[in-house]
């Protein structure tokens, strides 16, 4: 149930169009399905704007499917994270209209087409090709909460040159995600560059100093430039939605 669908259902009982019990039966999933594992949040897109995302590390490929068919429900896309190859084709075959979005490790079931809800553009830019999975996780998270999305690729500090090509970009962005593991740096870079919000995502990727993204993460928690924020390590995620929020033009 989302704001647009709840104020049709109100519109038609009070014009007299909807009956009363219709509209008690059409609210009364409200605002949790309880499942034997799990409690599934089917009122946070009237509340928040999207659905519950789900994350599918650790879980098997049998509840992730019976939480999506809750929330496929509401009529809204669904979105579910950290899906590994073999479960991410399984529980897509198993749902209609879902797609396992491999670049992203995630599965998507999309039940209504996207829209622009921004303000105007998110950039996404990645620092090195093996940071691809965790940007292409904040592309796909920004894209699905209706906003117009952008990847630069591939523009680390080890070759600064490559980022600069890309000015004009980043310097017309709503907001810019900036995704790097090795020391980080990328982040203090662009943010020093442009006059946007700069969320910033640390990757575990690097050498063994690196600590599995500990060094990423707290170079960008240090950096030099003002209005760097930063989300947890590998988070794509996060950063997409707080991108999203960011940008959004309207209310939910």
């Amino acid at each position: 149930m989302d704001r647009k669908r709840l104020t049709e259902l109100l519109r038609g009982v009070a014009a007299g169009e909807t009956p009363v019990e219709e509209a008690v039966q059409g609210l009364q999933a409200l605002p949790f399905k309880e499942l034997p594992f799990a409690t599934v949040d089917l009122h946070r897109q009237l509340r928040e704007g999207f659905p519950e995302v789900v994350l599918g590390e650790h879980k098997p490929p049998d509840q992730i499917i019976a939480i999506v068919s809750e929330l496929a429900k509401g009529g809204g896309n669904v979105l579910v994270t950290r899906v590994d190859p073999d479960k991410g084709e399984i529980v897509a075959a198993a749902l209609d209209d879902a797609h396992h979005e491999a670049d992203a490790r995630a599965v998507v079931l999309r039940q209504k087409p996207l829209q622009d809800h921004g303000r105007g553009q998110v950039v996404v830019v990645c620092a090195g090709t093996s940071d691809l999975p965790v940007a292409r996780e904040a592309v796909l998270t920004a894209e699905l909460m209706d906003n117009k999305v952008a990847l630069v690729v591939d523009v680390g500090v080890a070759g600064i040159h490559r980022l600069m090509h890309h000015y004009d970009t980043l310097s017309s962005a709503s907001v810019i995600i900036v995704v790097a593991g090795m020391e980080g740096a990328l982040a203090s870079v662009v943010g020093g560059m442009v006059s946007r919000p700069i969320v910033a995502v640390p990757t575990s990727i690097g050498y063994g100093a690196s600590f599995g993204g500990l060094a990423p993460l707290l170079g960008m928690l240090n950096a030099c430039a003002a209005g760097v924020t930063v989300v947890n390590i590998d988070n794509g995620f996060g950063a997409g939605y707080a991108a999203a929020l960011i940008n959004r033009r309207d209310p939910i």
